[in-house]
């Protein structure tokens, strides 16, 4: 495992007053250590929330694709698959006897 420290980057935002406050109260109350520590850590939940949310859906539709290309483009069955079948249907008519 490296030792070497992580690469850093700055990010700066504008707030208004009111907002600064509430944020501040917010983080105190939430047993930060700053506002800092609070900003960053909130906003890498909901980021990692977004990110989350957005690859399920992601994938939810590609698995509908595959789903709906399977259904409306259906294989031919191999000679095994047959096979398969037609021991089924012998099996399942010796069940119903």
């Amino acid at each position: 495992m490296s030792t070497a420290p992580k690469e850093q980057a700055r990010f700066n935002a504008r707030l208004s007053r009111e907002q600064k406050q509430l944020f501040e109260k917010a983080a105190s109350i939430g047993g930060y250590r700053s506002l800092t520590d609070f900003v960053i850590l909130t906003i890498q939940e909901k980021a990692k929330e977004i990110v989350r949310e957005k690859e399920q859906i992601i994938s939810s539709e590609r698995d509908s694709q595959i789903f709906f290309d399977a259904i409306t483009n259906p294989n031919i069955p191999s000679e095994t698959l047959k096979n398969a079948l037609e021991d089924y249907n012998v099996f399942t008519s010796k069940v119903k006897k």
